[in-house]
């Protein structure tokens, strides 16, 4: 079942922040506190949403808008069901929070009245189902685990160290002395009759269907990308010969190009190391087969046969759009309809030709604004909202952040950054398949949003470590992916081609991302103690017992894990 990322964003009327804060943290106290019958902290959410892997509520601040209150979860499955658990459980809670937020002036003002009225018995469900925010680019680390699933894993693990310790020092361990495959049998048998799951087949994390679909949709968004940037050569193409348009085209993408040349160095004292981390196609995955496009042969091969099949697809489709105009032409000029199919092809691969020029004449356009842009070298950081956030840090193994900045104004730059956010989100679901981002192991889950009409960009993530080491993870390994998502923020460091220096400059990139982020006064984790890599490495000791045998070289890699 895959899992759904969604946010809740809602504006406050600025009078009642305060409430509307003292009501998080009454809901967040009341979890945080046992009960009689209690095994453990969070329990009424924890078992009240059984598809709930995350949630957090943070109210954001700042001095050019009203506060916003965000809602944001990570769960199993659809959303109907789980907005209607969650209201089944914090329901009058919910309501409360809601009557701090402003009646919302679109279509669904009547909704909200009847949700938030005086002795109301409308569910609140229908009104945060309305007012969810899909993430325009998010990665779920451990794909594919169901949150039961995670946790049945967990209770597997901690058995199996019970079961190869050694309870007695005077009696010899059993486990001790014998092959990999030995040990996988006898430890599978003991634990059979307390885990009976392990009898069935693991089910897949990502189903083939799954896969077709990312793939799918990735296929049509470089083919949309491509079609849209190739409409100035194709109207040219239909009326020059090929030879001028070659000349025509060859010339004004040398002309772009030595602009280019001229102001591709970062300004004096901008620069920043790019010898690793950049945004690659192998970056996103730790798969390497042959024709993986993470391999450079792989890719080249994808690209070729992408290629050919959009001349295909692309022809086609204008010559069915065109099909009466066709027959108009043949009737005319006495041309034959496969004639005008063969001028169709020579047009389509001379549009993608014309990317030559039309590329680096955008890339040499954004590159100006640019050079133009201004950062912040020292954004200002309330010590006091400071100190609440990083005494909430690095209680348990997994931290929670949050952060809202604005977005750079221009055309060019939304549609950029938009395309950049759409491209980079299923480009991450083809590729980040194995549970990681890359080498990046520490990232339960990450997404961005667009709110308030694009001008303000969204983040949230949950992961492993401290809040600078994590940063760190995504400045040393992934810092073109960080600059692209990221990059167009008001005051992000300065950048070079839309993926370059950006968050690259570390410290000044960190002092950034802390001054844009907002305390998270509620905050819970499904299971706060495992790690991404123990989620991975519980799931591999599982999926091995659920085999009834294991070859040698299967049994060796297996037990590795134990």
């Amino acid at each position: 079942m895959p899992q759904t990322t969604l946010s809740v964003v809602l504006e406050v009327a600025p009078e009642s922040a305060r409430p509307l804060l003292k009501i998080i943290e009454q809901v967040s106290g009341a979890e945080e506190t046992w009960r009689p019958g209690d095994t453990e902290l969070y329990s009424r959410l924890k078992w009240g949403v059984p598809s709930l892997h995350f949630m957090s509520m943070s109210v954001f601040h700042g001095a050019d808008y009203d506060p916003i209150f965000v809602i944001e979860v990570n769960f199993d499955g659809p959303p109907g069901p789980f907005w209607a658990q969650l209201e089944a459980t914090l329901g009058p809670n919910l309501r409360l929070m809601l009557r701090c937020c402003k009646r919302p002036a679109d279509s669904s003002g009547p909704l909200y009245d009847a949700v938030t009225k005086t002795g109301t018995s409308y569910p609140v469900a229908p009104y945060l189902e309305r007012k969810t925010l899909t993430p325009s680019v998010f990665h779920h680390g451990n794909r594919g685990l169901e949150r039961a699933r995670i946790l049945n894993d967990a209770d597997l693990f901690l058995a199996t160290r019970t079961e190869l310790a050694q309870a007695d020092p005077t009696i010899p361990n059993p486990y001790r002395g014998i092959t990999a495959q030995a040990i996988h049998k006898k430890l599978r048998a003991a634990l059979l009759s307390k885990f009976p799951w392990l009898d069935t087949p693991a089910p897949a994390r990502i189903s083939p269907a799954e896969r077709l679909v990312d793939l799918l949709k990735f296929s049509a968004f470089v083919f949309v990308a491509l079609f849209c940037l190739s409409i100035p050569g194709l109207a040219l193409a239909a009326i020059m010969t090929p030879w001028k348009f070659i000349i025509l085209f060859g010339c004004a993408a040398l002309l772009v190009g030595a602009f280019l040349w001229r102001i591709k160095a970062p300004r004096a004292g901008e620069g920043a190391p790019t010898r690793s981390g950049g945004l690659t196609v192998k970056s996103l995955s730790s798969e390497n087969k042959l024709l993986s496009p993470a391999n450079p042969w792989g890719l080249v091969f994808w690209v070729a046969v992408f290629l050919v099949a959009y001349v295909a697809v692309a022809s086609a489709a204008i010559f069915v759009v065109s099909v009466p105009l066709s027959f108009a032409a043949a009737l005319i000029t006495g041309t034959v309809i496969s004639d005008q199919l063969g001028s169709i092809i020579c047009s389509v691969v001379l549009g993608l030709c014309s990317l030559a020029f039309t590329i680096p004449a955008l890339v040499l356009w954004l590159r100006v604004l640019e050079r133009r842009d201004s950062s912040q070298d020292a954004p200002p950081v309330d010590l006091r909202e400071l100190r609440k956030m990083t005494h909430r840090e690095d209680w348990i193994p997994q931290n929670h952040m949050g952060s809202v900045v604005l977005v750079k104004p221009g055309v060019l730059r939304m549609a950029l950054f938009r395309a950049g956010h759409r491209g980079l989100g299923l480009l991450l679901r083809v590729q980040a398949t194995d549970g990681y981002l890359g080498s990046m192991r520490t990232i339960h889950f990450a997404h961005w949003a667009f709110v308030n009409n694009s001008s303000r960009l969204m983040f949230f993530s949950n992961f492993d470590n401290s809040w600078d080491s994590y940063l760190d993870d995504f400045i040393e390994k992934a810092h073109g992916g960080l600059t692209l998502a990221w990059g167009s923020g008001v005051g992000f460091p300065p950048t070079r081609f839309l993926v370059l220096d950006g968050a690259s400059h570390g410290r000044q990139f960190k002092a950034w991302a802390r001054h844009s982020m907002a305390v998270s006064r509620f905050w819970f984790s499904a299971y706060k103690d495992l790690t991404v890599n123990q989620i991975e490495r519980n799931a591999r000791i599982a999926d091995g017992l659920r085999k009834r045998t294991l070859t040698a070289k299967e049994a060796d890699a297996w037990a590795r894990n134990l």
